[in-house]
């Protein structure tokens, strides 16, 4: 057994096809226990699906991820072995919201709960604002409260993100695998471990979501929220390795928490976006509608599969465009992300506003004949 985790931690990307594979024999078992249970998802107004959809892929996704993280890189949880009570409660969380749709308040209480077994008892946050605004380490009550924000904001983006087939876990597979690969080449190999075992999770989820027909499911509250832990996790890890300089030097990034923001632009801008419109428009920030930039893409007549993988594609364009800026400031690479949100936006609103005055056209097209037809 000795060999076989020397021989992993030498090639941690191996780790992504167990979690693949234990994810991809245990996915029939869930489905068909959703299915029996009645945890499922019917149609509603807030839906675009037909049939009842099993929803609760997360259950799937932490089986699989967190078996594999066990077996072969424990020491990650050792280390910080009370973060995995925060991933159960977050679960949990998620779970009972996807059976009963708890209110709001009820579900940011056990985030904040999850946060701080990952925050406090695990001692993983943000500890430095590496050099933006002149800040560089904080004060530890400072960066709790920082880090309690950065985590609700994370979370709570990339489940308001899950409206179409793909779209969370397609961002989580690119997010995960990004830092699976940095934290492979920079020496944390157990990190590296358990980011890929998210991946290998995520793409057994992914390919049932947006290619199965038969035995679709949706990721639901637990995946999402668990989604969200999980990369927070690698997010505070990430910061805290380039503040401290754990790394080795041609593998610091000057602007680490910029980058990050970065990777995770689209559901981040898209959250802000959302919620500064509803205000504007006189609503809470916190009323569901359909303004997010998955349901403006749907309007345009495009297929979910189509939104996911343009969105995937937008992503990966910001995380290049923030490797390769990532010495400059924060503050300017931050600024040059939210530039190009504003120029993006600006677009997709031209053309919702194109495609809302063709359909117009088209309406008042097919009325003409029937007028024209009528007998004096």
């Amino acid at each position: 057994m000795n060999q076989i985790l020397h021989f992993i931690s030498t090639h941690p990307y191996l780790v992504l096809l167990f979690s693949f594979t234990i994810g991809y024999l245990f996915m029939p078992v869930v489905i068909e226990v959703a299915r029996k249970y009645n945890f499922v998802v019917s149609p509603n107004k807030r839906t675009s699906h037909n049939g009842h959809i099993p929803n609760i892929g997360g259950i799937n996704i932490f089986v699989s991820f967190l078996f594999t993280v066990f077996l072969f890189s424990y020491n990650v949880f050792s280390d910080i072995q009370f973060a995995v009570l925060g991933l159960f409660i977050i679960l949990i969380v998620g779970f009972i919201d996807d059976l009963i749709d708890i209110k709001a308040s009820w579900k940011l209480i056990g985030e904040v709960v999850a946060a701080f077994f990952l925050i406090v008892v695990a001692d993983l946050r943000l500890p430095s604002f590496h050099g933006f605004m002149g800040i560089y380490e904080l004060p530890l009550l400072i960066s709790y409260a920082v880090s309690f924000f950065v985590f609700i904001v994370i979370v709570n983006s990339l489940n308001l993100i899950n409206g179409v087939d793909g779209l969370a876990s397609g961002l989580g597979i690119i997010y995960s695998l990004f830092f699976a690969i940095y934290f492979q080449l920079s020496g944390h190999v157990d990190l590296s471990i358990t980011a890929y075992a998210m991946v290998g999770s995520l793409v057994v989820f992914f390919y049932y979501n947006v290619f199965s027909n038969k035995r679709k499911i949706f990721m639901g509250d637990s995946g999402a929220l668990l989604l969200g832990y999980m990369i927070n996790l690698f997010v505070f890890s990430f910061c805290e390795m380039n503040a401290s300089h754990s790394l080795p030097p041609r593998f610091f990034i000057n602007a680490a928490p910029a980058l990050a923001i970065s990777l995770l632009i689209v559901p981040l801008f898209d959250t802000v976006r959302v919620m500064v419109t509803r205000m504007k428009n006189g609503h809470s920030p916190f009323n569901a509608d359909k303004n997010h930039v998955h349901h403006l893409l749907l309007g345009l007549g495009l297929k979910h599969r189509d939104v996911s993988f343009i969105l995937m594609g937008i992503t990966l364009g910001f995380l290049i465009l923030g490797i390769i800026l990532r010495n400059l400031s924060n503050g300017m690479l931050v600024s040059i992300d939210f530039i190009i949100c504003l120029l993006l936006t600006k677009y997709l609103w031209t053309l919702v506003d194109r495609n809302n005055i063709q359909n117009k056209k088209n309406k008042v097209t097919k009325k003409k004949p029937a007028e024209f037809n009528k007998k004096p």
